[in-house]
């Protein structure tokens, strides 16, 4: 009973459209104030802190207090998962400007899941990572097979340090815009983390969706084989 409480009381959260619309910004794993979570959802900042305070208290949000500032962030990758799932089956959102038609075309090309990548570049990644044997597919989860820890050794991500992170290694996350599955867990935020740090992507300002750099439309065709036109994405 009380597991179905519970899970009433998440379901009831995340119904409310403000509350969903926060939340699928904190999909990009940064922190904001509530001032600017409730300037990119188009709702007065005395009504997101309402919102934030009622996620935060179903440890959904979390908060950190800076001085007298408050900064908020999804709790937690599981969260994330929840968030991203229910985006893969609910209606495609009406695009009523050229603005948002950019601003989708952008998040669908390549975006940030929380903590790892997402969007067709994140799927044809893990495609890639599978096809060349470097992870196995279960039901639920990727393996780092015996080439792919050679792999990940070569390309200077060290998976012993990876695993000893308290969470998933690296399990599988629905894409909402691809509809099939991308790395996500520990093992998955690592592979980000060392393509920021490569200057292959870079976030974008104000958005989760992520751009591939010169540097990186080069890197993916060498090491991954993916060509100019896997990764074509056009400047708006």
């Amino acid at each position: 009973m009380n597991t179905i409480s519970n899970a009433a009381m998440i379901a009831s959260l995340v119904s409310e459209p403000s509350r969903s619309a926060i939340l699928t910004v904190l999909l990009d794993g940064r922190f904001h104030a509530a001032g600017e979570l409730a300037y990119r959802v188009g709702i007065q900042p005395q009504t997101a802190s309402f919102h934030l305070a009622k996620m935060v208290a179903a440890h959904v949000v979390t908060v950190e207090k800076q001085g007298r500032h408050r900064y908020y962030g999804i709790r937690n990758q599981d969260v994330a998962q929840v968030m991203e799932t229910l985006l893969s089956v609910a209606p495609p959102t009406q695009i009523k400007s050229l603005k948002q038609a950019s601003e989708d075309k952008a998040l669908r090309f390549a975006r940030t899941c929380y903590d790892h990548l997402a969007g067709s570049l994140g799927v044809k990644l893990t495609h890639c990572l599978v096809r060349e044997g470097i992870l196995s597919e279960e039901k639920a989860s990727f393996h780092v097979t015996e080439k792919g820890q050679e792999f990940f050794e070569s390309f200077q991500i060290d998976l012993k340090k990876v695993e000893k992170k308290r969470r998933l290694f690296s399990n599988k996350c629905l894409d909402w815009s691809e509809r099939t599955h991308h790395l996500a867990g520990a093992l998955g935020n690592a592979l980000l983390e060392k393509l920021l740090e490569l200057n292959w992507i870079e976030r974008l300002p104000k958005t989760r969706a992520i751009k591939i750099t010169a540097e990186g439309q080069r890197g993916f065709k060498e090491i991954f084989s993916l060509d100019m036109e896997d990764l074509q994405q056009t400047d708006d």
